[in-house]
């Protein structure tokens, strides 16, 4: 299992900081990271966010891949929709150059009401413009010339100068949360950004092979909240508030997109004093919070149960101050990431 932190360069209206000095933080937090052997920075993008929730992802991964030397950076996820996919060939390709060739594009279609609304876009457009989008992004990387006619996208003889360092390119995930969009991971010959089920895994690999592919060539990321510190009483009171928040606020986004049927029959997510007895060794994508032995105890029991190859781990919740945030990164990766560096070695 390889380790990433999950970075939304949130900055909450509750507790606002100039946007500088976040920015200049995070960046040193990511540097740090960097040092301290975690593989990944994962970016996550959403629109018109009073939190701050980082909108332009490229932007952001060209400046770490200029701070950074091995650590790979990927986007967990961009909303293609959002975007022309050929310019987002085109950017992704320049930051896999400044990389260095340690880009990773994870893209998906976005559920939020207001940002499509915003961008005057279809939401039941979403489907075709992810995978239309996809095909011309992949094909703008490996082609020296090529055309293409869909219901969004009609290109004519297009070469995209300059060309990403990884070859055949970069690695291209799809964020999916339902069977369907599962399947279309893999039907695209794509990575899996999931949630976090067993069973998804199972749909995925069951996919691949029924595509003629082999699971064992295809990767699996799951975003995990996680926070640690000496005692899980102490940890779960310095990120208690934070995740709460975080948490009250997504449910409600989530019921109001009513992508699934589980988000339209969706309840109120659990108060603080619930959330501390969430078992953290669940195999879904439940918070972590607690001692480096939880920790390792909980990603040992998850590691047993599904094919997850990366996780994001959520420590960067809105709100929380750097010094903890920094604490915990240096908990996890003294006590915890050695061990699954071993068993990978």
């Amino acid at each position: 299992m390889r380790f990433g932190l999950l970075m939304p360069f949130w900055n909450p209206s509750r507790w606002p900081r100039p946007y500088p000095e976040l920015y200049r933080e995070h960046l040193h937090q990511i540097v740090h990271a960097e040092e301290l052997g975690y593989d990944h920075i994962w970016l996550t993008e959403h629109h018109f966010d009073h939190d701050g929730w980082s909108p332009a992802l490229l932007p952001l991964a060209a400046g770490i891949a200029t701070r950074t030397q091995r650590i790979r950076i990927g986007t967990d996820i961009l909303i293609l929709p959002l975007h022309n996919a050929l310019r987002v060939a085109e950017d992704a390709a320049t930051v896999d150059i400044l990389s260095n060739g340690r880009l990773d594009l994870g893209v998906g279609k976005g559920y939020r009401v207001k940002e499509f609304a915003g961008f005057g876009i279809a939401r039941e457009h979403r489907d075709t413009l992810l995978e239309e989008g996809v095909e011309v992004i992949r094909r703008a990387w490996t082609e020296e010339h090529f055309s293409f006619a869909g219901q969004h996208y009609q290109l004519t003889d297009v070469s995209l100068s300059p060309r990403p360092v990884q070859q055949p390119h970069p690695p291209l995930w799809i964020g999916a949360r339902g069977k369907k969009a599962v399947e279309r991971a893999a039907r695209l010959g794509c990575h899996l950004m999931g949630s976090g089920e067993v069973e998804q895994h199972r749909i995925y690999d069951q996919a691949l092979q029924r595509y003629d592919r082999n699971p064992h060539d295809f990767s699996i990321l799951q975003t995990r909240w996680v926070y640690l510190a000496e005692s899980r009483e102490r940890a779960w009171d310095e990120v208690e508030e934070y995740m709460s928040y975080f948490f009250t606020r997504t449910f409600s986004l989530l019921k109001e997109a009513g992508d699934l049927p589980s988000d339209r029959a969706m309840t109120p997510p659990p108060d603080a004093k619930a959330l501390r007895n969430i078992d953290p060794t669940s195999p879904g994508g439940t918070p972590i919070v607690g001692t480096p032995e939880d920790c390792l105890r909980a990603l040992e029991q998850y590691q047993h149960a599904t094919r997850v190859t990366h996780l994001a781990m959520g420590m960067h919740m809105p709100g929380l101050a750097p010094d903890k945030v920094l604490h915990s990164m240096e908990l996890f990766a003294r006590e915890v990431m050695p061990h699954f560096h071993r068993s990978r070695g």
